[in-house]
């Protein structure tokens, strides 16, 4: 018993000879829901960043997101292809990013943008944190309209099966990773932003994201089939989560500063 994949064309709409894919879409809307949800965010709490600090940290971050997000999915991810292949690095039209890598271009672009408008570097990456999952959650549906990243070979009644996943019913992963890191990411950082004590103490909320993220996604590497040019590390430890595991440790170290009024 599965449920048969919906035939969805990864182009959201095309105009003329321009097609926008449902992947560029989700970064698209994303970044702009973040920007607009950051300046509310902004204005309500009175955070002292102008409209043109605001720009340019949605600049840093874009930034941040492509360069980290291709230069992380070729070291990680890439295997001998890129280094064969220079030049396919920067065809990003073709897919291939990697969210570890994302992160860290995000963490130094912002630390650039701190130190450019002597601004608290934990301030602005709790703010920053508190919009990520939106990207998270529709670049995880994107991943499931394409019909890639799929799950595991499983029986439960919401197996689907994938075109490119084989003849066997498969766990809708994305689904999962969506509703994990996204959705439920979101809520929970922004019911602990109302409280004026995790405000105040920069770096709660940045910590809340990395715990949380690392969790959700090593939980749901449990479910989602490893590359397959790449497979199981060791003892069925796939790079996902072992990639992952080092965000945990910093997040605990910065939860306990932050706590301690040290950042």
């Amino acid at each position: 018993m599965y449920i048969d994949f919906p035939n969805i064309s990864p182009i959201a709409f095309s105009i003329g000879p321009f097609n926008l894919r449902w992947y560029a879409l989700a970064y698209l809307m994303g970044i702009l829901s973040a920007w607009f949800l950051t300046n509310k965010n902004i204005k309500r709490y009175n955070l002292n960043i102008s409209n043109i600090m605001l720009d340019d940290l949605v600049f840093y971050v874009t930034l941040g997101i492509i360069l980290g997000g291709r230069l992380g999915y070729v070291l990680f991810y890439g295997n001998s292809y890129f280094f064969k292949n220079p030049l396919q690095i920067f065809a990003i039209w073709r897919g291939g990013m990697s969210f570890h890598g994302g992160i860290i271009g995000v963490i130094l672009s912002l630390y650039i943008f701190s130190f450019k408008y002597k601004t608290p570097f934990f301030k602005i990456t709790d703010l920053v944190s508190l919009y990520v999952p939106i990207g998270i959650f529709l670049g995880r549906l994107a991943n499931f309209i394409n019909g890639e990243l799929w799950g595991r070979v499983t029986d439960v009644a919401w197996a689907v099966k994938f075109p490119a996943g084989g003849y066997l019913p498969r766990h809708p992963s994305q689904i999962y990773e969506a509703l994990s890191e996204g959705l439920f990411m979101f809520i929970i950082l922004n019911i602990l932003w109302r409280y004026e004590y995790i405000r105040k103490h920069h770096g709660i909320i940045s910590a809340m994201f990395l715990i949380i993220y690392t969790i959700s996604r090593m939980c749901m590497e449990l479910f989602r089939e490893p590359d397959e040019h790449i497979g199981f590390l060791f003892a069925e430890i796939t790079m996902g989560q072992l990639l992952s595991a080092p965000l945990l440790i910093f997040g605990t170290i910065i939860l306990f500063r932050a706590i301690k009024k040290q950042v």
